[in-house]
């Protein structure tokens, strides 16, 4: 059996056509849309709707750490548009997560990420898109286990919950081969992004999970260059899957 998996695609509809190319069955672990694009300000839902140069003074707000400012210079930005913001960000989701949708292979096996928006996924998921949260699926013999979204944050991305709501859909989920979740244990190694210079937010029933479950694999996604992209807690293998985005390239699990 070869299962690709990928995370953090933010956008990557090109790259998402031939994830699963060899595959058996597709993965992906979530935040399909791409809102910002840290690297190159032309990209994602902000620049296409307020331009390049709003899109810069953002992010560099966001990066050190003025979240109320840069929500006054997007409330400002999105008043001078004259039409209603949630409409407006509504027609850029729509547009990203059909094309997204449109080139996803099936069978895959999804589950949401932080910035993705789940209420929409329906509304684009074809046939044979199956997607998990807090559920569990069996692939010849091994059984994957799925949690997306992300924990409580100062960025408010979309799809943020406490950690009381992620520790009760891990217990839903219960004993697996294989633990799918977008974000990772709580682990410095595994949530420190060496560019971003910080650390993300991991979960720590996620980590109590894995001691006391002990799965084969633990894979996510969630913090885009980790310090390290792989470790060991006690008989689990736990596996940053890569930023899609970044890379274009799935990671192999084979058995």
């Amino acid at each position: 059996m070869r299962v690709h998996v990928v995370s953090d695609v933010h956008g990557r509809a090109d790259a998402l056509a031939g994830a699963g190319r060899g595959a058996d069955a597709l993965i992906c672990l979530g935040d399909l849309l791409l809102f910002l694009d840290y690297a190159d300000y032309g990209q994602g839902i902000f620049a296409d709707l307020f331009g390049p140069d709003a899109t810069r003074v953002y992010v560099e707000l966001r990066t050190a750490g003025r979240f109320d400012e840069a929500r006054a210079l997007s409330a400002r930005l999105l008043a001078e548009q004259g039409q209603s913001p949630a409409r407006l960000f509504e027609m850029a989701m729509a547009r990203q997560y059909a094309e997204l949708f449109g080139a996803l292979q099936e069978p895959a096996y999804l589950t949401y990420g932080n910035v993705d928006v789940p209420r929409m996924w329906q509304i684009y998921a074809k046939p044979g898109h199956h997607v998990l949260d807090g559920g569990t699926v069996d692939l010849d013999g091994w059984r994957f286990g799925f949690v997306g979204g992300g924990l409580k944050s100062a960025y408010r991305t979309p799809n943020e919950m406490t950690e009381e709501e992620f520790r009760a859909k891990l217990e839903a989920v219960g004993e697996v081969d294989v633990l799918c979740t977008h974000i990772p244990p709580a682990v410095p190694e595994l949530l420190y992004d060496t560019v971003a210079r910080r650390l993300e937010k991991g979960s720590v029933a996620l980590l109590e999970t894995i001691k006391a479950t002990r799965p084969r694999y633990s894979v996510f996604g969630h913090v885009h260059q980790p310090l390290a992209r792989r470790t060991r807690i006690g008989m689990t293998e736990c596996l940053n899957v890569g930023h899609f985005r970044a890379t274009g390239a799935p990671f192999v699990l084979q058995w």
